[in-house]
C-alpha cells in the first residue's frame, strides 16, 4: 500500500469516526429524563426570583436601575425584561415563564416550550448580569440550550401519554438530534471543567492545599460546621493523624479531576470512576457550602455520559405503570 493510500484510508477512518460520534441515532431516553430534571431546576430557580422581582427586573428602580447602566453598556445579551416597565406586566410575564418551565418539566408541548424556556432563561440571566449571575445560571442556560435541540418529549412526558390516548404509536425510535444534543452537553462539560481546573491552578491556595479549607470554613457559604477537619485524630498505638492532610488531598484531587476530566471520562473503564468522583465532589459542595442547586445541575450535566439503556432500566418501570394506568382509563371510558 502506497503512502497516499494509507493517508486516504486514515482520513476515511477519521471521517467515519467523526460521523459516528456526532450523527449516530440514539435512544432519546437520556435527553427526555434530562428535560424533566432541567425543567424542574429552571422552575425552582426562577420561582426564587419572585421574592425580588421588582428589585432585580425593574428597568429604572431598585438594584438594577443604578447598576445596569454602569456595567452593561454596549452588551450584546438580549433580555425582554429591558422593555417591561409595569409591575403588573412584569408579574404576568414572570408567572407565564413559570408555567412554561412547569410544562417543560411534565413534557407538554415539549419542543415548543423548550424554545420558550431557553429564551426565558437567557432573558433572566442577561438581566441580572453581572451582580447576580453565577455558575448555576450559566449551567441552567447551557443545559436548556441543548435540551431544546433534542426530541426531549419523546419519553417520560405528557406528550407521550396524549399520543397513547389518541391511539398513536408511542414508541420513540433512535434520533440523530438526541445524540447530537448529548454530545454537545458532554463536550461543553469537558470545557467547563478544563478551564475551571486551569483557573484553579493559577491560585496559590490550590497549590498549598488550603483552598478547600477556606471554602468550607467561610462564614459566607458554610452550611455545615467543618472545623473538625482542623483536628488531629489519635492513632492506635500512639501518635496522631492531622486531618488537614485530608483537606490537602481534596484540594489537589479537585484540580486533578477537573483538568483531566476531558481525557479520562471518554475511557469506558475510567468513566464510572470519574463520574462517581465528580458527583461526590458536587455533593460535597452542596452539603458543605449550601450550593445545592448548583451541585444538582452539574450532576444532571454529568448524567449526559450515561447510556440511554441505563436510563431506561431506571425509569421505564415507572413510565410503564403510568402508561398502563392511562390505558386502563381509556379502556374504561
Amino acid at each position: 500500500m502506497t503512502m497516499i493510500n494509507r493517508v486516504s484510508e486514515y482520513l476515511r477512518t477519521v471521517w467515519r469516526g467523526w460521523n459516528d460520534f456526532w450523527f449516530t441515532p440514539t435512544d432519546p431516553a437520556l435527553v427526555s429524563i434530562l428535560r424533566v430534571l432541567v425543567g424542574g431546576m429552571l422552575l425552582y430557580t426562577h420561582l426564587v426570583w419572585s421574592f425580588g422581582l421588582h428589585a432585580f427586573f425593574s428597568p429604572t428602580d431598585g438594584w438594577t436601575g443604578e447598576l445596569l447602566p454602569a456595567t452593561q453598556g454596549g452588551r450584546m445579551g438580549f433580555s425582554y425584561w429591558d422593555y417591561i416597565g409595569s409591575d403588573t406586566l412584569r408579574w404576568s410575564v414572570h408567572v407565564l415563564n413559570l408555567i412554561v418551565f412547569f410544562l417543560l418539566t411534565i413534557g407538554l408541548f415539549s419542543r415548543w416550550v423548550a424554545v420558550l424556556a431557553w429564551i426565558s432563561a437567557l432573558s433572566y440571566a442577561n438581566r441580572v448580569t453581572p451582580g447576580a449571575f453565577f455558575g448555576l445560571d450559566k449551567a441552567n442556560c447551557m443545559m436548556i440550550t441543548y435540551v431544546m435541540l433534542s426530541p426531549c418529549g419523546a419519553r417520560y412526558s405528557v406528550d407521550r401519554l396524549l399520543r397513547l390516548r389518541r391511539g398513536a404509536s408511542t414508541e420513540a425510535g433512535p434520533s440523530v438530534m438526541a445524540n447530537l444534543a448529548t454530545r454537545l452537553i458532554q463536550l461543553h462539560l469537558c470545557v467547563i471543567y478544563l478551564f475551571g481546573g486551569l483557573g484553579k491552578a493559577q491560585g496559590d491556595m490550590w497549590w498549598n492545599g488550603g483552598a478547600v479549607w477556606y471554602s468550607v470554613a467561610s462564614y459566607e457559604y458554610r452550611s455545615l460546621d467543618m472545623t473538625w477537619l482542623s483536628a488531629q485524630v489519635p492513632l492506635w498505638g500512639g501518635g496522631s493523624f492531622d486531618l488537614l492532610y485530608v483537606v490537602d488531598f481534596l484540594t489537589h484531587a479537585t484540580v486533578f479531576l477537573e483538568i483531566f476530566y476531558c481525557c479520562l471520562v471518554w475511557n469506558r473503564w475510567a468513566r464510572p470512576w470519574m463520574l462517581a468522583a465528580m458527583i461526590g465532589m458536587h455533593l460535597f459542595i452542596g452539603a458543605a457550602m449550601g450550593m445545592w442547586t448548583f451541585a444538582l445541575i452539574m450532576i444532571f450535566a454529568n448524567m449526559a455520559f450515561l447510556q440511554p439503556e441505563t436510563v431506561r432500566r431506571w425509569c421505564d418501570p415507572l413510565a410503564r405503570r403510568v402508561k398502563l394506568a392511562v390505558a386502563g382509563e381509556k379502556a374504561a371510558a
